[in-house]
């Protein structure tokens, strides 16, 4: 698959996640496959306005490549401004985002606002494909609500103002992430435009991406929270697509090392103290398929020692030897 004049390795994508597609969340995703990962939301108005924290989500290491820069906002010539800052630290693409459903995005007119002034968003797609060198992609919803789905039209505007590509999670901003998400409007959006389309939304296994590819002729498929705690999905994916084998997921074991690993990787990162309380949510998700999870969790949130948490862990491995309870996977 290519975008533009990047060539991506396979069709399966960590998706931008607020709060979680930290640089240690997409190592792990790369190395179990992953084609192509995102930033987390990057604020164009706190990039021109020079904010450390802001700046800091744009570094990535090489071994992330290849990676996208997202940014939000609803101000054409700020958003082409903080492109041209994104670019900078040289991505491989900026990806704009037309579809976040959180409520202090929306109010300020970015996200999926923009879904409701098609206008405005063209606009910022045209300034920003204007502003840098590199592919410029966008990711949308299927609209506001059931009663302006607007995807298709979208789609077509981001095409005709430049965009490589276009990534569609077809559930409105007032579904945010609860009920079915409706691929159809990605087959829609497939048949409308002649950009690769990126499907999102549903997909927690590997016959869920090759269902999505199959029934929307999607160029490839984007995981978000389904890849928490399991970024071997993207391996799965892969095989499954090439071959149509279902690998097995990790034994409660393998589950634990990989968990340790990401935490090794968070802390070289961030530093202990943060990494810690990041690393929450993530440890979390790992653990979830264990008897005791709902207590590993709670001692989990409590420990503020990187050497304390590795004890529980290891702890916990050395209970899985032998236990058939161990190996009961969760429902997806």
């Amino acid at each position: 698959m290519k975008i533009a004049n990047l060539t991506l390795t396979g069709p399966v994508v960590l998706a931008p996640m607020a709060g979680v597609a930290d640089s240690a969340f997409r190592l792990m995703a790369v190395r179990y496959g992953a084609c192509l990962v995102y930033s987390e939301l990057v604020s164009s108005e706190g990039l021109v306005r020079d904010s450390a924290r802001t700046e800091e989500l744009l570094h990535f290491s090489e071994e992330e490549r290849p990676i996208g820069i997202q940014l939000f906002g609803s101000d054409p010539a700020v958003m082409a401004e903080a492109a041209r800052r994104a670019e900078a630290f040289q991505p491989d693409l900026i990806d704009l985002n037309f579809g976040c459903p959180v409520k202090k995005v929306v109010k300020h007119g970015a996200g999926a606002a923009l879904l409701r002034d098609l206008s405005r968003l063209g606009e910022i797609m045209r300034e920003v494909v204007r502003a840098v060198r590199i592919p410029v992609t966008g990711k949308i919803r299927s609209g506001w609500d059931e009663k302006s789905v607007v995807a298709v039209g979208a789609a077509r505007i981001i095409e005709a103002e430049g965009a490589a590509a276009v990534a569609v999670h077809p559930r409105t901003r007032g579904m945010g992430y609860a009920g079915r998400a409706d691929w159809a409007i990605i087959r829609d959006i497939k048949q409308a435009v002649g950009i690769p389309v990126i499907g999102n939304g549903d997909i927690v296994a590997p016959q869920d991406a090759g269902r999505m590819i199959d029934e929307t002729g999607c160029d490839a498929v984007m995981i978000g929270r389904g890849a928490m705690g399991r970024p071997w999905i993207f391996g799965q994916i892969r095989r499954f697509l090439g071959t149509g084998e279902v690998l097995p997921d990790p034994s409660p074991e393998e589950r634990i090392r990989i968990c340790l690993t990401h935490y090794d990787l968070a802390v070289r990162k961030m530093g202990e103290r943060r990494a810690l309380k990041e690393m929450r949510k993530h440890a979390a998700a790992y653990v979830k398929c264990l008897p005791g999870a709902a207590e590993i969790r709670r001692r989990l949130f409590q420990l503020d020692d990187f050497g304390e948490v590795r004890r529980l862990l290891e702890r916990v491995d050395e209970r899985t030897h032998g236990d058939p309870r161990f190996w009961k996977h969760p429902d997806p």
